[in-house]
């Protein structure tokens, strides 16, 4: 995927992205808690890399796209095994899979009325196109979901799949508006069988037909401006925060992060947490009081747990777990600071990041609907990938994640 910088700068990494399956991307930040010191020094890598890159550095090492907040997620192309057209979701590549080859199969295995429809005019549009891989996408609108509108003085055609309300400026919708669906193809899949396949996060569109049936788009991202850079300042900054960020890394005790990244409970009870402050809004200053408030959550969470048994001998294993995990976090206060300081430092330079990213001008403008009605917002973020196909979101949490937490799916209304 070009991302187009200063002057005619272009940084291309297709080609050899490829990861195992494409279905639940991790927060940058969260690599911390995910893989340990692996994790936490392949982050830091990455916002190297994406300073880099956007200081004008030609060799930088990531490659960028842009996270459009559709839904439901549509995957479609060729089984290999049977090479037969299907259009699914995410359970394609399930043992017991819902690989959906007409439409009685969808109405057999999505009896859901507004998923149906969705993946009903996926099946008939996107069959016309000749996909001859698999490839998947954010679907963006049907028909039904196009909606003529004046937002601040300005004619519109939006469409909201998700949280994002999209607004396509009149001058520019004719095409969108003769269409029967719009989809954002962003993954490639390959491999001899469903079940094995493997994601390369680059889509070409050249081979596919012309179809007026559907918009479709890459997620490639674009600086359509040519200014989507750090400044001299602004590099100072984050080169500065990364800094702070390797002198805390040292600093953190690497069998903790180990024993973290192996423990599913303990990481879900983390990042449960911290999304609580994200819905909250509310950003993380203090470490400390942030490590003290974990831990009277996690004891709540387990001291219920293990009220509501009433058999004696599951109420001894879940009191079992209870002490062992409040051991852990007590144990633990000082170092866990410590990772909670890392994370914010990530999370820092990585909303410097995203911000100038935002910058670019995109094929439509975005709004967030609320009660007085619509608010300007920026896209839902960006997807960071390096040379061997690792790739992590990069999203303002404060403001896209706390929407999205608190906004019903509009396609599942």
């Amino acid at each position: 995927m070009p991302v187009h910088l200063k002057g005619n700068m272009v940084i291309s990494f297709k080609g050899f992205l490829t990861e195992e399956k494409n279905l639940h991307l991790e927060h940058l930040e969260d690599e911390v808690l995910n893989s340990g010191i692996v994790g936490t020094r392949g982050a830091i890598n990455f916002l190297q890399s994406l300073r880099d890159m956007l200081a004008g550095n030609a060799k930088s090492s990531v490659n960028v796209t842009v996270k459009w907040d559709g839904a439901p997620a549509i995957f479609a192309g060729i089984n290999p095994e049977n090479s037969q057209f299907f259009v699914g979701t995410k359970g394609v590549f399930n043992k017991n899979a819902k690989i959906n080859y007409s439409h009685d199969d969808i109405d057999r295995n999505h009896p859901n009325i507004g998923l149906n429809q969705k993946l009903k005019v996926a099946f008939t549009e996107l069959s016309k196109l000749g996909i001859k891989e698999v490839i998947q996408g954010d679907m963006m609108f049907t028909k039904d979901d196009l909606k003529k509108e004046t937002i601040d003085g300005k004619q519109y055609i939006t469409f909201q799949p998700n949280t994002i309300v999209y607004a396509i400026p009149m001058e520019s919708a004719a095409k969108i508006l003769s269409s029967s669906m719009g989809i954002v193809f962003h993954t490639t899949y390959s491999g001899r069988t469903m079940e094995d396949m493997s994601a390369s996060f680059n889509v070409n569109l050249r081979g596919l037909s012309k179809n007026s049936g559907v918009w479709f788009s890459d997620a490639d991202y674009k600086d359509t401006s040519g200014t989507i850079n750090f400044n001299k300042s602004e590099t100072t900054t984050i080169t500065g925060i990364l800094s702070d960020a390797g002198k805390t890394f040292r600093k953190i005790d690497s069998n903790l992060l180990g024993m973290l990244s192996q423990d599913e409970e303990l990481k879900i009870l983390i990042k449960t947490y911290n999304n609580t402050k994200v819905r909250a809004g509310e950003k993380i200053t203090n470490t400390k009081m942030h490590t003290a408030g974990l831990i009277a959550y996690v004891y709540d969470k387990k001291k219920k747990e293990v009220d509501k048994v009433k058999r004696a001998q599951n109420k001894e294993i879940k009191q079992q777990n209870m002490d062992r995990l409040m051991k852990y976090f007590r144990s633990n206060a000082s170092k866990l600071v410590k990772i909670f300081d890392m994370q914010n430092l990530l999370v820092d330079a990585k909303n410097m990041i995203v911000k100038k990213l935002e910058g670019a001008r995109g094929v439509a403008d975005t709004f967030i609907k609320t009660p007085k009605g619509y608010k300007a917002t920026n896209v839902e973020g960006f997807v960071a990938i390096d040379q061997v196909g690792k790739a992590v979101k990069l999203v303002d949490r404060l403001e896209f994640s706390q929407n999205n937490f608190n906004a019903a799916k509009a396609w599942d209304k």
